[in-house]
């Protein structure tokens, strides 16, 4: 009975995942692997359009990042082309000693990046100046750290329960929108040492990640404004750029608006259940429609 129970179990965790995605499955062979990717376009999207590249968290896919955070509808909605890459071993090499092992196996993951987003920017004809990083957790720090090195001039990054754990004193000039719950215990809004079964590095706190951003974007002070549990902290810079903190009282290591995460991984990482406060997707979409790369 036992044995059926945890067949049923798993079948019905395929199907939820495994349902007809509307994305096309992909790969590119980069650094002499074949690396995986799922692209979504809306039907009956004409004209250079723009690119949101969404990177699921540390254990996740491609997939489950589709899945999970509302992306294809939004795109829908807002008429651009999502792509959801797969990181090495469910992990992206995101800097510092973060990400088991992309890091240990050296992967470069920001040319292989830069490489999807021209492959599929070719194959989808995506508008240059309109190119978006997204990410949860290990994938919001691979945003990070591309928005610091990467090559291909992103417009703007999104990251979501990420930060850095390493130096970047000198990031390229982005507009970025941080989304981060004040409980988060894998990567601590304040900095330090998060969940050892995920992130067991130093992180830094998610406003000392910013200041290299206000500093190269030439922003003002910030101005704070608060409703209910959510706090935004907004700079408005020099070029049209943004630099926005917007942090979640009650809110832990997810992402707002989400579908609750389940399983094995959830559990060894201690996901918290979303925040109702906002929609992360909705709110970093309205963010990134209104920048452009230079």
């Amino acid at each position: 009975m036992y044995r059926l129970l945890v067949t049923l179990s798993i079948m019905i965790a395929l199907a939820s995942f495994g349902a007809a995605h509307a994305a096309d499955s992909r790969t590119l062979t980069f650094g002499g692997r074949e690396r995986s990717y799922l692209v979504y376009r809306p039907a009956g999207l004409n004209g250079p359009a723009p690119l949101v590249v969404v990177m699921h968290g540390g254990f996740g896919t491609g997939s489950q990042a589709e899945h999970s955070y509302g992306w294809d509808a939004m795109a829908d909605r807002g008429h651009f082309v999502v792509v959801y890459p797969d990181g090495v071993r469910r992990a992206w090499n995101a800097g510092g000693k973060c990400c088991g092992r992309p890091e240990r196996d050296n992967i470069d993951d920001v040319g292989f990046l830069t490489a999807l987003i021209k492959t599929v920017s070719h194959a989808e004809n995506i508008d240059p100046k309109r190119v978006y990083l997204t990410g949860m957790s290990n994938g919001a720090a691979m945003s990070y750290r591309y928005a610091c090195e990467g090559t291909f001039p992103i417009a703007a990054i999104g990251p979501v329960s990420g930060s850095f754990s390493y130096s970047c004193p000198k990031p390229h000039a982005v507009s970025v929108m941080e989304i981060h719950g004040l409980n988060d215990h894998n990567i601590p809004f304040n900095g330090g040492h998060g969940n050892k079964a995920a992130t067991d590095v130093q992180w830094l706190g998610v406003d000392k990640s910013l200041v290299p951003f206000h500093a190269v974007d030439d922003c003002p002070p910030p101005v704070v404004k608060q409703n209910g549990p959510v706090k935004t902290t907004s700079a408005h810079c020099a070029a049209g750029r943004d630099v926005i903190l917007i942090a979640i009282s009650g809110a832990g290591h997810q992402w707002p608006g989400s579908q609750r995460a389940g399983g094995f991984f959830a559990w060894l990482l201690r996901l918290d259940p979303p925040s109702t406060a906002l929609d992360a997707t909705s709110t970093l979409w309205d963010f990134f429609k209104a920048h452009r790369a230079d």
